[in-house]
């Protein structure tokens, strides 16, 4: 039977989709799916669904944490949501919906209140953290569904408190600006992450498509939910905490599964403590595995990178022993209990890594002080760390590299924090 379809004259596919064979007989040329014809109506119901929903091209367009990633981003959505259902009728419960007494101007002046504080709020978050958004998305993404439940259980108190009850929606209002900002920023890096051809705008894209059909299906859900909590304080809270927990749980496994290929400050510290341990690289998915995702209140030493020249050295001695034992294009020095790096123009991609590598040993050395030391000794000892690093770094930064760059990391880039400040400085003719 196999023969009857004639010759074989050439073959597609569409992606790993589906497969499609041309098949040439008695001059005439027929197209055929090349699994059969028993998959035809199955794979074509499969199909319009993931035209509808997946990238063009998935699963090749996408990174390969892009499922997992997208699943617990669709379960956080839907619990978001029902959360949100109960949040808003609390809110138009306090401004005075179904109370006789209520006037339409004192709402209206809440309403307005709310919104204003909530947008000088987010103007000034961007400004204050805006530049940390993409260097810790995953923090900042899990900060931002954090901060956006506590926001929603303030609204659901607020009419229990008529006194305070504008101030409380609009402190809720000013956490939910910062939600929208550093939700939408991270959910823009991790597009740039996950897109693999260029395709951020259509992975964006069927993002909101999939938030489309997952918020029409908690719309569905609030019709039955609104009438049983309307007057039931118990059940509200009971609910909201039952969709707090499984919207932060989802949070947290989204987030967790993300495995980025590019060095920030953490990912960079965890793979360096580790190499120079024990010698071992290692990969995206071990490093990523072992980043912290929760915003951390520990003590350790900051670092700044891309500082200007007085933030490193003060004095012209200063300035020669920021030189001393240094051939790279960054100066390294410890102020005001930070690590800083002054980086000049011509820095590489390759220099500022190394730079951070330098700075990340510094503040682990920095982290366990000498007690009770004098100022002056103090900062002589910083010194002698920073030239201690260089010749450290000039031991073992090469073998490092090449062994991050085999273990698949994207060394053409990174998502370090640095400023703008690039500053120019004559070496010693010596």
């Amino acid at each position: 039977m196999e023969e009857d379809k004639g010759v074989v004259l050439a073959t597609e596919r569409y992606g790993s989709a589906e497969s499609w064979k041309y098949f040439g007989k008695d001059g005439v040329m027929e197209r055929r799916r090349g699994g059969g014809e028993g998959q035809s109506r199955g794979n074509s119901i499969v199909g319009v669904f993931k035209s509808v929903f997946l990238p063009q091209g998935y699963p090749e367009s996408v990174s390969d944490d892009y499922l997992q990633y997208q699943f617990w981003d669709t379960v956080q959505a839907f619990s978001s949501s029902l959360s949100g259902t109960l949040a808003t009728q609390a809110s138009l419960r306090g401004v005075g919906v179904g109370n006789q007494e209520a006037t339409v101007a004192g709402a209206t002046i809440t309403w307005l209140l709310r919104d204003g504080t909530g947008m000088l709020g987010r103007i000034l978050f961007a400004w204050r953290k805006g530049s940390k958004l993409d260097s810790e998305a995953k923090k900042w993404r899990l900060f931002a569904d954090v901060l956006n439940d506590i926001a929603m259980f303030m609204e659901i108190l607020a009419p229990y408190f008529p006194a305070c009850f504008t101030l409380i929606v609009c402190t809720a209002g000013i956490f939910k600006s910062i939600v929208g900002v550093a939700g939408g920023a991270t959910r823009a890096a991790l597009t740039v992450h996950q897109a693999r051809r260029d395709n951020m705008a259509d992975i964006s894209a069927k993002d909101g498509s999939q938030e489309t059909l997952v918020n029409l299906a908690g719309l569905l859900i609030s019709l039955v939910l609104v009438p049983l909590v309307t007057d039931n304080p118990a059940l509200t809270l009971g609910l909201f905490f039952l969709f707090t927990i499984l919207h932060l749980f989802a949070n947290y496994k989204a987030v967790r599964s993300v495995v980025m290929e590019t060095l920030n400050e953490a990912r960079l510290s965890i793979v360096l403590q580790q190499y120079l341990k024990d010698g071992r690289i290692l990969s995206p998915p071990q490093a990523n595995q072992r980043e912290p995702v929760f915003m951390e209140f520990r003590k350790t030493v900051p670092i700044k990178l891309g500082v200007r020249l007085q933030e490193v050295v003060q004095s012209p001695e200063e300035f020669n022993l920021a030189l001393k034992k240094n051939n790279m294009p960054f100066l390294l020095g410890v102020k005001n209990g930070c690590v800083c790096v002054c980086l000049g123009p011509e820095a590489s991609v390759h220099d500022e890594i190394r730079a951070m590598c330098q700075a990340v040993w510094l503040s682990s050395m920095l982290s366990h002080p000498t007690a009770g030391q004098p100022p002056a000794q103090q900062q002589q000892t910083h010194w002698e760390l920073v030239h201690e690093s260089h010749k450290l770094m000039d031991t073992v930064f090469n073998p490092f590299l090449k062994g991050v760059e085999a273990a698949g990391w994207d060394m053409k880039r990174t998502l370090l924090d640095w400023d703008e400040w690039r500053v120019e400085w004559k070496t010693k003719s010596n």
